[in-house]
């Protein structure tokens, strides 16, 4: 890997750690392979279940629900019937603690978005609504081009292929932007030369 210098936004740490450097880093990055392939794989059969036979989320879910529970009932009364042991299964339960994590993090990250909404309503942070207003356009124009279930089966793929593929070729990848961001800088500069040919009189 070459200096920071020669890296995109000169940046010093890895794409490993800017991912976090936990298990989602890993598995974005192909480091646990096993599960990397099954959210891979998952994604494309639930995108053809999803396109090709025409299943909503609700119907998939609502059919493999029924489908579970037919197998559980009958294994459970066919095991009554015939004196044999039951389906081992864990009895499903939410406990206070895990409640309480989920309710105190929902809390705090309602509250975040509360408070960056009360910010930009009352004028205070021009950056933060300049970044706010280009991400909700450009997600309502992403929207307007693809139906929501595509959009999240191609966000999964993209974020499953892209942190890698950048990994893998990092230093061809940032040269190439490097040089790309050079050229354009040198085109800009010289459309404002010969724009505003007074500027460089001036200088």
């Amino acid at each position: 890997m070459g200096s920071s210098s020669d890296m995109l936004f000169n940046r010093e740490r890895t794409i490993h750690e800017i991912l976090g450097g936990g298990i989602v880093a890993d598995v974005m990055l192909w480091r646990k392979k096993n599960v990397s392939v099954g959210i891979v794989t998952v994604t494309i059969a639930s995108w053809i279940v999803f396109e090709a036979f025409a299943y909503t989320i609700f119907t998939l879910i609502s059919s493999v629900l029924l489908l579970l529970l037919s197998i559980l009932f009958l294994w459970s009364k066919s095991a009554s019937i015939l004196n044999r042991p039951s389906p081992p299964l864990p009895e499903f339960q939410i406990s206070e603690a895990m409640a309480e994590e989920a309710s105190i993090w929902l809390r705090i990250h309602v509250n975040k978005l509360l408070q960056v909404s009360y910010d930009i309503a009352m004028g205070r942070d021009s950056e933060l609504y300049t970044k706010v207003a280009v991400s909700l356009f450009l997600i309502s124009l992403i929207g307007s081009l693809m139906d929501f279930q595509t959009l999240c089966h191609t966000s999964v793929l993209v974020v499953m292929t892209v942190p890698a593929v950048y990994e893998r070729y990092e230093d061809h990848i940032d040269g190439s932007l490097l040089f790309i961001c050079n050229k354009a800088k040198e085109l800009y500069l010289r459309v404002e030369i010969l724009a505003f040919p007074e500027n460089k009189k001036l200088s």
